[in-house]
């Protein structure tokens, strides 16, 4: 069986590299396109045939889009995939775009996150571009929901998740936030892990869509009861940096000293093992850090939004609450710390089920069985 993945970037997207090595591993032959950048040689490394170039429509750069377009027109040709599997909106228009409703090769998009589905312009238009040969994998059960309640048949509608290697991603042991910022022992560490993403003003955002704002609104709410401190991974994504200033500042102006900004780091599971709890405040997500949160066993809350739901249960693996709600927010950060005995009980819960959910030994072959289906489905289709 062979496959092309068409990748948006050549920086970060590494839940596309863990997927496609697990492929690999079972016998898929990979062929992957994608921009230059530091992933080419982590695709290579884990042997797939890789072909350097953009493969995304951009709205802003027609010229960008003509030559992506024609790249993936050349590159089916030259591959002969059995199916074509993209991971981005822009990359599945660009896919559909050069290939055409009526192109015989399957070809499948495993969305990566609901955000586009969320407004009815962009979900139309990408609904709309789909043929006979489109296939949906939603890597979240709201994300299959919603192309079921946009009348997609449910034949061409999967689910599997973006698969983590469990047992690689441990920590060392090494804690510096305390020693570093010269923090009290009896002082609870509150903790977000997230890049910071500039609003986008075309989808009526002022905020980013991780909600760093309203989790420092709900830090200032707790510190009127307790003695808590924010600790904030994550830098600014795409070149954000004017909006990170502006959450910098803000955190700084509600919490002072508390608000403690570490930017992007590399121990990421050390720096969550410090955290008394973690809270993913997100206006807009799939599974998101709540997989990495839970796999380590930390007290977790999140809001209620896209795939979140899926890991964090309310009352059972944590603490589900309302976008955009600081006090509801600050309520459950209060009810965490206040009962550490039900937080563990809840921690290793979602510990139990991000195991069972998240291996990508298990989420691999659960691909390339999708991927027989699509085959199987698809010459049944071409031959009625």
């Amino acid at each position: 069986m062979r496959a092309l993945h068409l990748i948006k970037i050549g920086v970060g997207a590494t839940w596309a590299e863990r997927q496609i090595s697990s492929l690999v591993r079972h016998g898929v032959e990979i062929h992957v396109a994608v921009p230059d950048g530091p992933m080419v040689p982590r695709y290579r490394a884990a042997g797939a045939t890789v072909h350097v170039g953009d493969v995304g429509v951009s709205l802003r750069h027609p010229g960008q889009t003509a030559r992506a377009m024609s790249h993936v027109r050349r590159l089916v040709d030259q591959v002969a995939p059995d199916l074509v599997h993209s991971h981005f909106v822009s990359t599945t228009l660009a896919m559909r775009l050069a290939l055409g409703r009526r192109h015989r090769v399957p070809r499948v998009f495993q969305v990566p996150g609901p955000l586009h589905l969320e407004n009815p312009v962009t979900r139309s238009g990408e609904i709309l571009s789909a043929g006979a040969a489109d296939y949906w994998i939603g890597s979240c059960e709201w994300t299959c929901g919603r192309y079921r309640r946009s009348g997609i048949d449910v034949t061409r509608i999967f689910h599997s998740v973006y698969g983590i290697d469990i047992e690689r991603f441990q920590p060392t042991g090494k804690r510096s936030v305390r020693v570093d910022h010269g923090l009290s022992p009896d002082t609870k560490l509150v903790g977000m892990v997230a890049f910071m993403y500039a609003p986008r003003k075309w989808l009526g955002q002022r905020t980013g869509l991780k909600g760093h704002e309203d989790l420092i609104d709900a830090l200032a709410i707790v510190r009127r009861r307790l003695d808590v401190a924010g600790v904030f991974v994550g830098g600014a994504w795409a070149g954000a940096t004017d909006y990170e200033a502006r959450v910098m500042a803000y955190g700084r102006e509600r919490l002072g000293p508390a608000a403690i900004f570490l930017g992007t780091r590399a121990d990421v599971p050390d720096l969550y093992e410090e955290m008394d709890v973690v809270v993913h405040p997100s206006h807009s997500e799939n599974l998101g850090g709540a997989s990495e949160s839970l796999l380590l066993g930390r007290p977790t809350i999140a809001t209620s939004v896209g795939g979140l739901p899926d890991l964090v249960k309310d009352g059972e693996t944590g603490w589900l609450v309302p976008p955009h709600a600081p006090q509801q927010m600050a309520d459950a950060i209060v009810d965490s710390l206040a009962r550490p005995g039900e937080a563990a009980r809840r921690a290793a819960a979602g510990r139990v089920l991000c195991r069972q959910l998240m291996d990508v030994r298990r989420t691999g072959p659960e691909i390339v069985t999708i991927y027989r289906q699509i085959l199987e489905r698809d010459d049944a289709r071409r031959r009625g």
